[in-house]
């Protein structure tokens, strides 16, 4: 092998002893990227840029720790966005600015895993600080890397909140100037003043020893999360040299001279070794709740026990504001939570306090839920006749409507469904509260499906209302609503006067 005058000694002495110097690819990164064409085996970073370096950081640090498999990215809008095709974890993309708050949903869902939130400065700093600071003030264990290049590097060089003063932008020509566009933001410097976060530093992608240091950085974030220690935030002064009009290597000079000076390279909080158990946020089980509930009313041991004959169960409930549509909803995942199910209560509705309309999406069910969004319920209940017209035919074949009056409008015909119309509010009115209709609907509810025990929706009475005429009233309409179902034949007809 031919060896020119400019090879090392120490490269001599590697090849005298027979060594193979070799780079590979993380096995955290995916075999392939998907690419049209001949573009597989190329990133979708341009060159130079350091995106790619702070992948490749991220990637070996989940490798050499093991974590590879239990690991879920999010990502954002921006070119951090690229993320889900590299890594060969889990993947979850969001919305622009939110990546903090969707991670914080995974991690206390899914506490076992080790959650990491990857954002760019116009994205972290600019419409998502709101996210990034409560989730940090939380101190939610989640670890985020933060690549700065002081700049909106996917959609055309706009300035960023971390532009520096006289850096020109597509949006700043004369430069940022304090007086006009205020001045940049130190994100790093920002979260360490918060009480929870646990681990903060700012490392750059300049040169090859701040290269290793950054890679030290990622490492010791993931580590702080894979010991369930706390929140932990890399910033990663990064070069971007398309947008920048620089080649990389003057765009890696430029981090050095320009982007340093700005941001300074420290670790400004590491509290990894103090006892912050006090800090430490509850991820809260089921069970968790039931107890807690329980110390409030009933002790679990006496709850009543009931085998659920569904696995999933989705529910709308529908009306008018002021008819309690929402509290039918809150109600019955209150019920649920009690029995053991996992539960989900997702509201909708307009400005109005009242007499505008209202809806609530309800899932029961003995599994975790993927989205508390209903969009086939198996169960509609209809306190109006503009929701029955808006939702019924969004009912799955088979289903349920419950139906606020005596009968359906002669116009609408609903073969698909099950249709039992319950004059709700004429039995509540009897009973000495109007208000009470949509608890006559609920007793109606679980005596047609048994879903939940009555007893349950008691007990949950007995809990939420403290007034003793608006319990007894409730809890009347309740009764009311299952004979009335009692009266019921299987056609929907009444068997006699109720």
């Amino acid at each position: 092998m031919a060896i020119d005058s400019k090879t090392s000694a120490k490269a001599l002495e590697i090849l005298a002893a027979g060594y193979q110097v070799s780079h590979s690819k993380s096995p955290a990164f995916y075999d392939t990227y998907e690419r049209k064409g001949d573009c597989k085996h190329q990133t979708h970073y341009c060159p130079g840029c350091g995106h790619g370096v702070a992948h490749k950081l991220i990637a070996e640090a989940l490798a050499d720790l093991g974590l590879q498999d239990k690991t879920i990215f999010v990502s954002p809008v921006g070119c951090s966005v690229f993320a889900y095709y590299y890594f060969d974890v889990g993947n979850v993309q969001l919305a622009h600015g939110r990546a903090p708050a969707g991670a914080t949903g995974i991690k206390r869902t899914c506490p076992e895993a080790i959650v990491i939130s990857y954002q760019g400065d116009g994205d972290l700093a600019a419409i998502g600080t709101a996210e990034i600071i409560h989730a940090a003030n939380r101190g939610e264990k989640i670890t985020v890397f933060f690549v700065n290049n002081a700049v909106y590097g996917m959609t055309g060089g706009q300035m960023a909140p971390t532009t520096m003063l006289g850096q020109k932008t597509t949006t700043s020509p004369w430069g940022r100037r304090a007086s006009n566009e205020g001045f940049p933001l130190h994100m790093a410097e920002l979260i360490a003043t918060l009480e929870a976060p646990v681990y903060v530093e700012r490392v750059a992608l300049s040169d090859n020893k701040n290269i290793m240091k950054a890679r030290k950085a990622v490492r010791r974030a993931l580590e702080v999360q894979r010991d369930g220690i706390g929140f932990s935030f890399v910033e990663i002064l990064s070069p971007c040299p398309t947008i920048w009009a620089k080649d990389p290597v003057q765009a890696r000079k430029w981090v050095a001279e320009k982007m340093i000076p700005e941001y300074p390279l420290a670790v400004f909080k590491d509290k990894a070794h103090e006892a912050i158990e006090n800090r430490a946020i509850p991820q809260r089980s089921v069970q968790d709740v039931l107890e807690i509930r329980a110390k409030d009313d009933v002790p679990l041991t006496e709850l009543p026990k009931h085998s659920h004959h569904a696995e999933d169960l989705r529910i709308k409930v529908a009306g008018f504001g002021g008819q309690g549509v929402l509290l039918l909803g809150q109600l019955l995942t209150e019920m649920g939570m009690r029995e053991g199910l996992e539960v989900s209560w997702l509201p909708s509705y307009g400005p109005e306090m009242r007499s505008g309309s209202a809806n609530c999406h309800v899932c029961l069910s003995q599994r975790r839920i993927g989205t508390p969004l209903v969009t086939r319920p198996d169960v509609l209940i209809a306190m109006n006749e503009p929701s029955l017209r808006k939702f019924a035919a969004q009912v799955a074949p088979g289903g349920l409507i419950l139906y606020n009056q005596e009968h359906l409008p002669q116009d609408l015909h609903l073969p698909h469904a099950r249709v039992l119309c319950i004059p709700a509010s004429e039995i509540a009115d009897k009973l000495g509260s109007s208000k009470a209709a949509n608890m006559v609907l609920l007793g109606a509810l679980l005596e047609a499906t048994h879903c939940l025990l009555p007893a349950t929706a008691e007990g949950v009475l007995t809990t939420k209302i403290k007034k003793a005429d608006m319990l007894t009233w409730n809890c009347a309409a309740l009764r009311a609503g299952r004979e009335f179902m009692d009266n019921l034949t299987p056609d929907g007809t009444i068997t006699r006067a109720h």
